[in-house]
């Protein structure tokens, strides 16, 4: 009987303190700077990816967000960045001292700025919405780093300017107006070189944030630009996408047409993308359940690309008086010619 009793006890400690043999129970953390309808997608995104991957809420994962709020319409390099920056690196110090078994973070500068703690303390980490993996310390657009991979929503310039093309056949000089934000540079370099590749110049001009958009534009213009091209760049949605509309009511003044590698998210430009945020979630969910429940290494996993949609506005082209050819129609939404 007293051989017995230790028997039955290390059974008992194993069952209960060891979850791999009782059902693991992982504790993720999810860091998210910005609050916006779409990284609320891709978080929901993420809950039925675990759960698709056999990780439910209920009994096998706790699960933890934090939300630093952000001014999207801030300057680069004042104060109030600075403050969102050491808010990023608390919560990253406080989500390391808890020890969760993975750490998720939405956005790029989510990522960027919490990945060397988050990593440096031995926690895997995967990304999720992140523009350019480059920016984040990925060694490519396909390629993660050390300890950490994750799912872009990169937009491929010559995906636009290839549809871009079947509608604007004369489109040669390309008019780019881009801001100082670091994905902002590294997305219109990108630009420039996807263009050369096609047979088409960039003609560019580098802006504040707070500059006006107007004298850009008639400087390009002035330098003979047929069509203009929107980067991935918040300078085209601040202040209630103040530089947005005001490019779109040159370009309709002017007969100049433009094309953007932005969601739809003001009316005016011909072509837009259109992405399916849930699709990141549940990819990000994916590469997480590898993780957790395989002991897949983070940096052996390549980092993911959503898949995108490039739609056509039939009003913009409209109002140009370009005729849409046949095989861009299938690309205007299903319903109804315009934005969503």
């Amino acid at each position: 009987m007293k051989k017995l009793f230790p028997a039955v006890l290390f059974l008992i400690l194993t069952v209960f303190l060891h979850p791999s043999t009782a059902g693991a129970v992982y504790r993720i953390e999810v860091l998210q700077a910005g609050k916006n309808a779409c990284f609320e997608q891709v978080y929901q995104g993420i809950v039925k990816g675990l759960e698709h991957n056999g990780i439910s809420p209920e009994d096998k994962v706790m699960l933890s967000r934090t939300v630093i709020d952000v001014n999207p319409a801030a300057e680069p390099y004042n104060w109030e960045n600075l403050r969102v920056l050491m808010r990023i690196k608390s919560a990253a110090d406080e989500i390391v001292q808890r020890r969760p078994d993975l750490v998720i973070t939405i956005g790029t500068p989510a990522t960027k700025f919490a990945r060397l703690k988050i990593v440096g303390a031995g926690i895997p980490l995967v990304f999720a919405c992140v523009a350019d993996p480059e920016v984040v310390g990925c060694l490519s657009k396909t390629l993660p780093g050390p300890g950490f991979t994750g799912v872009t929503v990169h937009v491929d310039p010559a995906d636009v300017m290839r549809v871009a093309r079947q509608g604007l056949p004369a489109m040669k000089k390309i008019g780019l107006i881009y801001s100082d934000d670091d994905f902002a540079v590294a997305h219109s370099e990108e630009i420039r070189v996807r263009a050369a590749e096609l047979g088409m110049e960039v003609v560019s001009k580098h802006v504040n944030l707070w500059d006006s958009m107007t004298p850009a534009a008639e400087e390009l213009i002035s330098q003979g630009v047929d069509t203009f091209f929107i980067p991935m760049d918040r300078y085209y949605w601040l202040k209630d996408f103040e530089h947005s509309k005001a490019l779109m009511k040159i370009s309709s003044e002017r007969k100049i047409p433009c094309i953007s590698s932005l969601p739809g998210i003001t009316r005016g430009a011909l072509l837009y993308n259109e992405s399916d945020y849930s699709a990141v979630g549940s990819l990000t969910a994916d590469s997480a359940a590898k993780i957790l429940k395989h002991g897949v290494r983070p940096e052996t996993i390549p980092v993911a690309r959503h898949e995108y949609s490039i739609l056509v506005d039939a009003e913009a082209f409209r109002k140009l008086g370009i005729e849409i050819p046949p095989k861009l129609l299938s690309r205007t939404p299903r319903h109804g010619n315009g934005h969503s």
